[in-house]
């Protein structure tokens, strides 16, 4: 494992045990084994270390990339389902520290708008997939796409907040039914 490597693999603990906003460069770059210069020489600040988590360390949010036309679409949000959810459970402990001060959450957001990033872009994405779908007839085209991956989305995270307030550790299988229900559900109101 290669310095970047080590350095996020420290943050994403340090960050889910602490979440970001305790989380700090010295004692990310202390656990990883490093100096904080070290650090620094891969990542210009801790946004962008919280990014490279998000990104490197946690389930992909990606995997609708290319896939318009192929399998079939419910298949397709139902893989994308089951990896939100994941995603979103994942994340809960790190990212819910950004909203503990508005000044915190200012600051968060400026930085994401710096690095052209944030959580309206995985949201875009799943729009655009949806639209493409719409293209090729296979989802109607009176489906409003943008309210579908809103609803999506939501419901995701709703369900990783759920299962972070109960304490639970679900089951692959629990998982893979909650994925198949939201987008019956979801399918099912768009005819």
């Amino acid at each position: 494992m290669g310095t970047r490597e080590r350095i996020l693999a420290a943050a994403t603990e340090i960050m889910r045990e602490q979440g970001y906003a305790r989380a700090t460069t010295k004692e990310i770059a202390r656990a990883a084994g490093f100096s904080e210069a070290a650090l620094y020489k891969h990542f210009r600040d801790k946004t962008e270390i919280f990014l490279g988590v998000l990104s490197e360390q946690l389930p992909p949010l990606g995997v609708l990339d290319g896939q318009a036309g192929k399998s079939t679409v419910r298949a397709n949000l139902t893989r994308f389902t089951r990896a939100a959810v994941d995603f979103y459970a994942r994340s809960f402990p790190i990212a819910a520290s950004v909203f503990s001060t508005r000044e915190l959450l200012a600051a968060h957001r400026s930085a994401l708008q710096e690095l052209d990033a944030g959580p309206r872009r995985p949201l875009a994405a799943l729009a655009q997939y949806l639209r493409e779908e719409q293209k090729l007839d296979r989802l109607a085209r009176s489906a409003d796409v943008d309210a579908m991956a809103a609803l999506l989305f939501g419901a995701c995270f709703q369900q990783a907040f759920l299962l972070h307030f109960d304490g639970e550790e679900p089951s692959p299988d629990m998982l893979d039914g909650l994925a198949k229900s939201l987008v019956r559900t979801l399918l099912n109101g768009v005819r």
